[in-house]
């Protein structure tokens, strides 16, 4: 790869941390309970006014945004750390995080640990199982997840991996979390580090999701909400 288009790829994407983190994960999880209110109130038959914001939620219309989110997973394929060609797919039938991620985002290294602890955590559902995909250089991730003892699937884009951020909608701003159920269909977006209140709150309503216990749109609205107070509060620590 030529010293331009490595330029390119590092120069491509926004890594979300620090104050300015907040404020952009924070516009994200409000916009998404915006959203909802929204298109519950479209199908009762009125209009609610747009917003500025860059994200929506899954199926619903982008603002200022190229794409909207999924409704399901894109079946995104890319090689893994032994530069096998895997494909989301292979992971059916497993409610699944999905997280982008790259070695030199300091929040992206940052909630590795929690990553690392979720699939066995007490508010996931059965068969959880994370996904890292990681738009950065083969050489760098082998040795980072090494060194990390990553022990979840990890897959590596390149100049692919833009098209994989593509697919979810997303512009490339690092990190990112899509949490999607066992059938595939994305619950929710988290823009900017998870951190294990976020995790312990959205995992909780994929379990209720998973056991029947909570449809998708209300879990969808809960988690939206939550994720938003967490933030605020997180704000005032």
């Amino acid at each position: 790869m030529t010293s331009p288009t490595r330029f390119l790829l590092a120069g491509a994407v926004i890594c979300v941390g620090g104050a300015g983190g907040f404020f952009a994960a924070h516009l994200v999880a409000v916009h998404h309970a915006e959203s909802l209110a929204r298109i519950a109130t479209s199908r009762a038959g009125a209009a609610m006014p747009g917003d500025a914001q860059t994200a929506s939620e899954p199926g619903g219309e982008p603002q200022q945004h190229t794409h909207p989110i999924p409704e399901t997973l894109p079946d995104i394929r890319l090689i893994d750390t032994s530069g096998v060609k895997r494909s989301l797919s292979d992971w059916k039938g497993h409610p699944l995080l999905v997280n982008f991620w790259a070695t030199w985002c300091e929040p992206c290294r940052r909630e590795i640990p929690l990553l690392k602890t979720l699939r066995h955590a007490p508010e996931a559902p059965e068969g959880t199982e994370i996904v890292g995909v990681a738009v950065d250089f083969r050489a760098a991730v082998q040795r980072y997840a090494r060194d990390m003892g990553i022990d979840y699937p990890v897959l590596i884009g390149e100049q692919d991996g833009l098209s994989a951020i593509a697919a979810f909608g997303m512009d490339t701003v690092f990190p990112f979390t899509v949490f999607a159920d066992r059938e595939g269909r994305i619950v929710t977006l988290k823009v900017g580090e998870l951190h294990p209140d976020e995790a312990k709150l959205i995992l909780g309503k994929m379990r209720a999701v998973d056991a029947g216990q909570l449809d998708l749109p209300g879990a969808r609205r809960e988690i939206a909400a939550g994720v938003a107070t967490l933030a605020v509060a997180r704000a005032h620590d």
